[in-house]
């Protein structure tokens, strides 16, 4: 699991101005989820951390070992597997005091941490699980574009509820 905390000087007193003209933050949090979601889906579609930074490729033993089994199709943009679930399956929840993203895969942690070859360790035949090591490739987590579109989102929700 990762905790984000923001801490942002904006979002903080606008958050804590909508809770006193709102019993109920959650629709305000589902929305801040709901584009958390989308800009981590197109983080997969840019290939990058929350920072802007590129992901490693994929390793050749990797794509050699994804082609070697026909049933699989081999693509080579890092974090996209056989499956392509990572990239679709980001979930958000969102209650009156927060909103957490990420994704329920079990292999999530390892792409967003990474893990050292034999991190969790031997197959029945010996070999080391994972068979290499597999570097981080972080896409959760909150950009300065993210930050900023959480004011913004802030802001909308008091501007609305001001001017009605």
């Amino acid at each position: 699991m990762i905790t984000i905390e923001l801490k942002q000087d904006q979002v903080g007193p606008a958050l804590a101005a909508l809770g006193e003209l709102l019993d109920d933050l959650t629709p305000v949090m589902q929305e801040i989820g709901e584009y958390l979601v989308d800009s981590t889906r197109q983080r997969f579609v840019r290939g990058e951390s929350p920072e802007g930074a590129r992901w490693a490729p994929k390793s050749p033993v990797t794509l050699a070992r994804y082609g070697a089994r026909r049933s699989n199709r081999v693509d080579i943009r890092p974090l996209f597997g056989p499956s392509g679930a990572l990239s679709t399956q980001i979930l958000t929840e969102a209650t009156s005091d927060s909103v957490s993203v990420g994704s329920n895969l079990i292999y999530a942690a390892v792409m967003q941490f990474g893990a050292a070859q034999g991190a969790f360790g031997r197959t029945s035949r010996g070999g080391p699980i994972p068979w290499g090591p597999i570097p981080a490739r972080p896409f959760l987590g909150l950009s300065p574009e993210d930050e900023t579109a959480i004011t913004a989102i802030t802001a909308e929700w008091l501007a609305r509820i001001d001017g009605s």
